[in-house]
């Protein structure tokens, strides 16, 4: 506890030292540093023409986002979409700074989680159903659809991820400006799972055991019935 500080003026009494709160759940921290690593991972295959690889680094990352899908109905208080995702007037508070602070998200990192979540998701699929020009390389699921709607799903294969980069530059400026200027250090919150805020606030809700078991089970039950074209 801090010494009182002794002056000449009016008693002032210090502020609270506030502990860290518990903000995220393990298993959404590491869903979020998997996407770090499968969007780089599959930039560089991609690039490289490591395509093997980079189905596979396809395959992991439709497992993630299926978990986190998963886990946004089931999982810690603050992965929930129900208890982070708002509508207008929430967003109109936060914009005139009249938002009170919660653990979780933001009005706005809400939308730049569902953005994330949604562009993560499309552009994997359309590399499930997408056909190189010589056919040779394709994604497991492109036997269910003609030769032209594979290239059509190549070509947006292409196209959704130069969006994806536009908004995941967005979200790395975001982080760096409430850095900077906030002085809100979200990447240590998203590593150590815990933030200080100005008043006592109450921690996460973790979720069970049982259904994290579960959610990993269906997530990679699923991936792999798409990674065989449901042909078992």
């Amino acid at each position: 506890m801090a010494e009182p500080v002794i002056n000449e003026g009016p008693a002032t009494a210090p502020a609270p030292s506030v502990s860290p709160t518990r903000v995220w759940d393990l298993p959404t921290r590491l869903v979020h540093w998997s996407f770090v690593i499968g969007v780089a991972f599959s930039w560089w295959t991609a690039e490289t023409a490591r395509m093997e690889w980079h189905r596979w680094g396809g395959y992991a990352l439709l497992g993630v986002v299926l978990f986190r899908l998963y886990w946004g109905f089931v999982g810690g208080s603050t992965a929930r979409f129900g208890n982070f995702v708002r509508g207008p007037r929430a967003i109109g508070s936060y914009l005139r700074g009249a938002w009170q602070a919660t653990p979780g998200h933001n009005p706005l990192g809400a939308l730049s989680v569902l953005a994330l979540l949604g562009l993560l998701l499309l552009q994997v699929v359309l590399g499930l159903f997408a056909v190189d020009v010589d056919g040779i390389e394709s994604g497991p699921l492109s036997l269910y659809v003609s030769f032209d709607t594979g290239r059509a799903c190549a070509e947006w294969h292409e196209t959704v991820f130069s969006v994806l980069q536009a908004l995941i530059l967005l979200h790395i400026v975001a982080v760096l400006y409430y850095l900077l200027f906030k002085r809100q250090n979200l990447i240590g919150t998203m590593v150590t799972g815990k933030r200080v805020f100005d008043a006592e606030m109450a921690p996460m809700t973790p979720a069970s055991t049982v259904k994290l078991l579960v959610g990993v089970v269906l997530a990679a039950a699923l991936t792999y019935a798409v990674s065989q074209a449901f042909q078992f």
